[in-house]
């Protein structure tokens, strides 16, 4: 615990050389007579006259992030508090939000109104944020880093809170289930909860480790659940949910992406028609390279046909090296005369267009909400550093040019926020068939936007922060992060210009006959 002895400014400015050096940060007492021979920037910065013995919380806070003082290994350098001064900059505790103008979306913000949540919501989302700060936050950046596989004590915290089954929307999966502790019931649930539970996961700022946390879950189960036989489902279902075993969905290849029809794996039935054997390869598969089960599309004699394969003989994985972490396990699968049971057949034989197009709604909105709240906080970031920064003796902010950055990551993030609500109230209130009508050309151009503006806002973003907005560690970590990062969701899901062609051929179907200028 840090000392509470107090000190006098004056007192504190005796130690001003090598050897005996202290230093005030933000009214507490640090002695640095040690540290200072270590320190990564050298000693003769501590030295500088305006540092050593002196209040030092405006210079510290133009090279360092708060975190860093929060470090067991840095806090116990502090030897005292300034008598009679309290400390003005106070981290945020788990579970709080951001008071931070756009820091949060309008619904979260004091003073602010929203039609589409409800208290129910706000408590979840209270739980949720809370959660995540204290159990997710912590391995994800250890994670990231280190491109280890989520920590199984984090995937257990969550199938305690029935987090992963969540994860796939409201329907029959959760009927008996525990939510979060029964804050909210299972025929309560709806689209907000799970908007709320990707959009918090977002928070933790970190994008490999963001999709090894079961993305291919989300996207690869859905399939089971919905044409799945009742064995197949009882028999795999839950020990994923269970956070015991993982699952990946398994389309894209070398040879086809947004292509289906040009897939070239193969399942061929066996002679006695008790098995499909397949062959092929399946390439930059999220949660491929630890996963227990894949969902994978084949061609067939009629056309195009989903079967569940598990990890196996003749069932190989290879990590593949990307822009992110391989804490995301993305990798590159290979099928080689694997014997499929005829009974891990999803839905129809030749059929496995539809049960392709089944989930691309949900998956794409997913990935909406979690750009959605990735903008956010690189907003947050840059509202931050804007105060904080001086630049020829005043605050960045006072640069007309960076308000205006300022103003259109603003604009940006809001209204794809908006647009995101606006979309998810009409999925709370139509049925699946609904959806699938009216809503994909939607949320087409929705995800469209969604990636394109995070790509605007991760340049403007890096032209704040300068070099530190290039720079893995330090101040811009979160921006170097989100600019390495953010075009996969420009990618996963379908392409913008191919979602958008999806968007205006739906609009297009509905043209009336009749319109004239």
């Amino acid at each position: 615990m840090a000392s509470t002895k107090s000190f006098t400014r004056e007192e504190v400015a005796k130690h001003n050389k090598e050897g005996d050096l202290w230093v005030i940060i933000d009214a507490k007492v640090y002695d640095l007579s040690k540290f200072s021979r270590m320190h990564p920037g050298g000693l003769s910065v501590l030295l500088d006259e305006d540092v050593a013995g002196q209040d030092a919380t405006e210079i510290f806070y133009s090279l360092h992030r708060q975190e860093v003082l929060l470090k067991p290994g840095y806090a116990r350098l502090q030897v005292g508090v300034l008598q009679g001064e309290e400390p003005e900059i106070r981290p945020l505790a788990p579970g709080a939000l951001s008071q931070v103008p756009h820091a949060e979306p309008t619904w979260l913000t004091r003073g602010f109104y929203s039609p589409y949540f409800k208290d129910s919501h706000k408590k979840f989302q209270t739980a949720m944020r809370k959660f995540v700060d204290e159990i997710v936050y912590p391995d994800g950046q250890l994670r990231e880093a280190d491109g280890k596989r989520v920590s199984q004590s984090v995937l257990d915290a969550m199938a305690a809170k029935e987090i992963h089954a969540m994860r796939l929307g409201p329907g029959k999966h959760l009927k008996g289930r525990v939510l979060f502790d029964g804050l909210v019931q299972p025929e309560e649930f709806d689209y907000f909860h799970e908007l709320i539970i990707t959009q918090e996961l977002a928070r933790v700022g970190v994008r490999g480790y963001g999709d090894g946390l079961l993305a291919g879950m989300v996207i690869g189960l859905p399939p089971v659940l919905n044409f799945g036989s009742e064995e197949l489902k009882a028999r795999v279902v839950p020990d994923i949910f269970a956070g015991k075993k993982f699952i990946s969905l398994a389309i894209s290849e070398a040879f086809a992406g947004s292509d289906v029809a040009g897939l070239k794996t193969t399942a061929v039935l066996s002679e006695d028609k008790k098995y499909w054997i397949v062959n092929g390869t399946k390439k930059w598969i999220t949660n491929g390279h630890f996963s227990d089960y894949f969902t994978v599309g084949c061609r067939t004699d009629g056309g195009f046909t989903v079967l569940l394969i598990e990890r196996g003989e003749g069932v190989e994985t290879t990590p593949i090296k990307t822009s992110y972490s391989p804490a995301a396990g993305t990798a590159f699968v290979t099928f080689d005369n694997v014997k499929v049971p005829v009974g891990n057949t999803l839905g129809p034989v030749d059929g496995g267009l539809i049960v392709m197009l089944a989930n691309f709604n949900h998956e794409r909105w997913v990935m909406c909400c979690s750009s959605a709240r990735a903008q956010r906080l690189v907003v947050e970031e840059c509202m931050k550093w804007c105060a904080q920064r001086k630049v020829f003796g005043k605050p960045l902010v006072s640069q007309a040019v960076v308000r205006a950055k300022l103003a259109d990551m603003i604009s940006r993030v809001e209204s794809a926020q908006n647009w995101l609500e606006a979309v998810t109230y009409q999925m709370n209130n139509m049925s699946y068939k609904q959806q699938s009508s009216n809503l994909a050309g939607q949320i087409g151009f929705l995800k469209k936007y969604c990636t394109s503006t995070a790509q605007d806002t991760a340049r403007d973003a890096v032209q704040i922060f300068g070099g530190r907005g290039i720079t893995r560690t330090g101040m811009g970590r979160f921006i170097e992060h989100y600019h390495t990062t953010v075009t996969f969701d420009s990618l996963l899901g379908g392409a913008e210009d191919v979602l958008g062609d999806l968007g205006v051929r739906q609009a297009m179907r509905k043209m009336p006959s009749d319109a004239r200028l």
